[in-house]
């Protein structure tokens, strides 16, 4: 199964492929809103993603600002972008990451991210071989930043759901 992982943002968004059968990192990348909204349909069909996993804000009793809002906008229009191409599409929230990884709701993004290392093998070159290097790659070869998250929830749905498109 083929998942479109996406870490919407208020101007840029990380996302990644991942194909749970083979357990690799098919394409990844942290693009600009209005670029990315209009590519969504190309990297489904190109991929023939089964499932876009996406994720959501969610109120914890603090008070929002505009860029949540912002955020929550473009996550609309790239879920519209991605409407009627024969994909499922998957809510989750950052607790369900966090519980799904790390079992722990006070997990940190460096927490997230060594539970995701820790699940690929080290292969690569350099100090983290399970990124690697230009001249040796690893599995996680080109993910950084928001790419993290972007596949922190295509595990969490590969985890979650069983690897089934429901």
């Amino acid at each position: 199964m083929r998942i479109l992982g996406i870490d919407p943002g208020t101007t840029e968004t990380g996302w990644c492929v991942y194909d749970s059968n083979t357990e690799q990192v098919l394409d990844r990348e942290k693009e600009d809103n209005k670029l990315f909204v209009t590519r969504i349909p190309d990297i489904v069909c190109f991929h023939k993603i089964d499932v876009i996993a996406y994720e959501m804000v969610a109120c914890y009793g603090m008070a929002v600002g505009k860029s949540v809002f912002e955020t929550v906008l473009w996550m609309g229009r790239f879920l519209q972008s991605a409407d009627g191409l024969g994909c499922k599409i998957e809510r989750l929230y950052r607790k369900d990451v966090k519980i799904n990884l790390c079992n722990s709701m006070k997990a940190k993004d460096s927490n997230v991210r060594q539970a995701i290392l820790d699940r690929f093998p080290a292969s690569g070159g350099g100090k983290v071989p399970q990124v690697g290097t230009k001249s040796e790659p690893g599995p996680l070869f080109g993910v950084s930043n928001d790419i993290w998250s972007a596949l922190a929830l295509c595990l969490t749905y590969v985890d979650t759901f069983k690897g089934e498109v429901k």
